[in-house]
């Protein structure tokens, strides 16, 4: 089984649900369409992030997606830690059908800030994984994991701001070296998602294959897991040429390729989906 490990879906930007940042992709990819991108490509499931930069803190689009096609779908809720109120959030979160994990955008410069530190205890105490956006100061998420050993941390991106809109910037994995530090810590694993979007080639992306190997090698299979970053990543490549630079590539050994385009995240996040192309009928509410 295929699970991307990182899509978003969204609504055009409308008063019922507006936009809170005008976002790079198309108007709208809503749940349906995404499904269809996802059979077209060949891609059984995947974890749908909650973006952002549109909905902030609201995950309810997501949700209304998941609920939809519930075997297909699981969910990832961005989450404020300077709410007062957040132990209570990721409670409401972690009950919440198709939760699979939270993701956390900010690294204090003290990570045993307090708001921080009770976010992730928070995660911890329901058992949700804690997805981070950390490009700098890797040092930090070091830090954090060594606090919380108990914790399971995924580094969205390798740890590796991608770009939004080409070109590509010089010299794109030279933080590298410092993520592969955090490999010693059991705790973190790693998202080879939107790495694409790092290449200075066309299809099928080969100067990612060194970089991708290094963190392969660091972290093991185990601790890996591939992602597309649709549709942030529509203006540097398909969808299905995000897939198939792992999946038909040469990337990947058949044995890896089973872990890190399903196999891992089903375990990291604790989900077992199923294949149907039949959405849940509509509630009736």
């Amino acid at each position: 089984m295929i699970l991307d490990c990182q899509v978003h879906a969204y609504e055009a930007d409308h008063p019922g649900r507006p936009w809170a940042h005008p976002l790079v992709g198309p108007a709208e990819v809503t749940g349906d369409q995404l499904i269809a991108g996802m059979d077209a490509a060949g891609v059984d499931a995947a974890i749908l992030v909650s973006p952002w930069m549109l909905y902030r803190y609201d995950a309810s689009y997501a949700v209304t997606v998941r609920n939809r096609y519930p075997g297909r779908i699981a969910v990832v809720k961005p989450v404020d830690i300077r709410d007062p109120d957040v132990g209570e959030v990721v409670a409401d979160w972690a009950a919440t059908a198709g939760a699979v994990a939270i993701r956390i955008f900010e690294m204090p410069d003290d990570p045993a800030t307090t708001f921080l530190d009770r976010a992730v205890r928070a995660a911890d105490r329901h058992g949700l994984p804690v997805n981070l956006m950390c490009f700098e100061g890797h040092d930090r998420l070091a830090a954090l994991a060594q606090a919380h050993p108990d914790c399971r941390f995924v580094l969205d991106h390798i740890g590796i701001r991608p770009p939004l809109l080409p070109p590509v910037p010089p010299n794109p994995f030279g933080h590298l070296p410092a993520v592969l530090e955090l490999a010693r810590f059991d705790n973190i694993a790693m998202k080879l998602s939107g790495l694409c979007t790092l290449s200075t080639q066309s299809f099928p992306f080969g100067d990612i294959r060194e970089p991708v190997g290094r963190v392969l090698d660091a972290f093991g299979i185990d601790r890996c897991m591939w992602g597309t970053d649709w549709t942030r990543a529509v203006r540097f490549l398909t969808y299905r040429e995000g897939v198939d630079a792992f999946r038909l590539a040469g990337l990947l050994s058949e044995t890896d390729r089973e872990a890190v385009m399903g196999g891992t995240a089903q375990r990291i996040y604790g989900w077992a989906p199923r294949r149907s192309n039949d959405p849940a009928p509509p509630s009736q509410e």
